[in-house]
């Protein structure tokens, strides 16, 4: 028997943007970061998995950096002031999404702890990383391939 070998496309970098109705004043800052997470793919349409939304927030609301127990721990707590269901709040779960907060540079990690990164306004980070860096580079590798197809 022969092994068929199946090729791995594994992107180089990633972003999902999605278009949503223009946020009104009085939704809530959870509601908020929801939005945010849906409209850059860090949370599908639909998913009730959404813990991501928990572990940003409480790095949005905190003035210093957090290890990964303290962002657990203040994620069960706000999640529970809330009363949502704990799921998703497992160790393992939790750093895989400080990891897909990093991969967008959202989030950066300073020695064990995490915090916004560095110390930036979202909006910023927005502006330089994802909207002067992220969608320039793959816009153009995208183009390259629309050439090349005849």
């Amino acid at each position: 028997m022969i092994k068929k070998i199946v090729s791995k496309d594994t992107p180089l970098a990633e972003i999902t943007l999605r278009k949503y109705e223009k946020p009104g004043e009085e939704i809530s800052q959870r509601d908020a970061i929801k939005k945010l997470c849906l409209s850059i793919g860090l949370l599908q349409p639909g998913d009730s998995r959404d813990i991501i939304v928990d572990i940003f927030h409480v790095l949005i609301d905190s003035k210093q950096t957090l290890d990964s127990n303290e962002i657990q721990r203040k994620v069960i707590e706000f999640r529970k002031n809330k009363n949502l269901a704990l799921q998703g709040v497992a160790q393992s779960n939790i750093r895989r999404q400080l990891r897909r907060l990093r991969e967008l540079f959202l989030v950066e990690k300073v020695k064990n702890t995490y915090r916004i990164a560095e110390n930036e306004s979202l909006h910023n980070i927005f502006e330089e990383k994802i909207k002067k860096f992220i969608i320039p580079t793959i816009m153009a590798r995208v183009e390259e391939y629309f050439k090349i197809i005849k």
